[in-house]
């Protein structure tokens, strides 16, 4: 009797064996993804929303989120080490060959997140030779070993391909196609969106220098200077945060006839926020800048105690001259005029745009010593400068 009872279970328990695998095994055909090694982990991604990393035995796979337009999408990348196989289950992702030993790089963010990595020898081309901080990559271009590819939307697709580099890292954009590449991809160069500036936070754009980490084999290190910079990020927030006065503020000027404003999800007024100020904006929704007439900014830049981010001017005299209305601006009366144009080297490149986005820390501490002077009463300037 017992005899029988055990063999009835171990019948019934097979069946249930067989079924898992059954199921799972149509879960794997369902998905087109069979992993050949085991997952290990994924990267510690605390800001970011852009993309994600997961590690397995033998490779890394890259994913990166679109929410731009109507329909998200996520394109994936599996990065491996020189020689070994490819994974099976990813027929629509890219291969990188890691670490990358040559980069092309369309942005100053590009340029920041390899200096940030210790990496920046590893660019060996860029969208425009004119606009560079980075003191390496600007001895590489006095050398010759840096190329100009053309800007985004006008590349250089046969330079490009006669290069053969390891990845060509180019800006994600709400109205450009990924197919548009096809040619660089086609021909087996590995192309990369990046989206940092859609980011809502400055430490989840900044938080992309984890991507460049896996790029170049470098997490350690990378994560390392990264705990840093969000510590003190954070230290800093703390103290803004808690200033007394919320002064209010303005920010930019008109260009071409329209008023452009930070949008309230954007990093930008996370800043301001964390700086401690008033900003008419921030409730509105959206990530980049929100269009607007002079008519509809006047008001507030009348009463305004700041005057922040004015383009490329250098004094108050310049911006008279372009306007004679903005002299009678509160902040162009009281002397409270910022700009983040500090460090523009010889070429006329701004490291605000470059290293300024991967060290958040001190641009908050521009913005609160600004604001809040007593707060940081020891504290000198970094990336602005008061126009007088």
């Amino acid at each position: 009797m017992k005899k029988t009872n055990y063999s009835s279970f171990r019948g019934i328990f097979s069946c249930l064996i067989v079924s898992l695998l059954l199921i799972t095994s149509c879960k794997q055909n369902q998905s087109g993804q069979k992993h050949t090694s085991a997952k290990t982990g994924s990267a510690a991604i605390k800001y970011a929303k852009g993309f994600n990393i997961d590690y397995y035995e033998d490779y890394k796979v890259v994913s990166i989120y679109s929410s731009m337009g109507a329909h998200a999408d996520t394109v994936q990348y599996v990065l491996l080490a020189k020689g070994a196989k490819a994974p099976e289950g990813y027929k629509k992702a890219q291969l990188i060959q890691i670490p990358v030993q040559s980069l092309i790089a369309m942005s100053s963010m590009h340029i920041a997140l390899a200096d940030f990595a210790g990496s920046a020898d590893a660019i060996t081309g860029l969208g425009s030779l004119k606009y560079v901080s980075s003191e390496t990559v600007r001895k590489n271009i006095t050398a010759g070993k840096v190329k100009e590819v053309g800007i985004d939307g006008t590349m250089n697709d046969e330079m490009l391909i006669s290069m053969k580099p390891g990845l060509v890292m180019v800006m994600g954009s709400p109205d450009a196609k990924f197919s548009k590449y096809e040619t660089l991809t086609g021909a087996g160069v590995p192309v990369m969106l990046n989206s940092e500036w859609l980011e809502t936070t400055p430490l989840g754009r900044a938080e992309w220098v984890k991507l460049m980490a896996a790029l170049m084999d470098k997490e350690d290190y990378v994560n390392t200077k990264f705990d840093a910079v969000e510590k003190e990020y954070n230290r800093l927030a703390a103290i803004g945060k808690k200033a007394v006065t919320k002064p209010t503020l303005v920010c930019g000027m008109p260009y071409k006839g329209t008023w452009y404003v930070p949008d309230g999800d954007s990093y930008m007024v996370q800043f301001l926020k964390d700086a401690g100020t008033n900003y008419k904006w921030a409730d509105v929704h959206g990530k980049g800048s929100l269009p607007l007439n002079f008519e509809t900014v006047a008001p507030v830049a009348l009463k305004a105690d700041f005057w922040l981010n004015v383009g490329t001017v250098d004094s108050k005299n310049e911006i008279k001259a372009i306007d004679n209305r903005y002299a009678d601006f509160k902040p162009f009366k009281e002397n409270h005029i910022f700009n983040f144009n500090k460090k523009v080297n010889d070429i006329g490149s701004n490291d605000y745009w470059e290293s300024g986005a991967v060290n958040p820390q001190l641009i908050l501490s521009d913005l609160i010593k600004i604001f809040h002077p007593e707060l940081l009463p020891d504290y000198q300037l970094v990336y602005y400068k008061q126009l007088n």
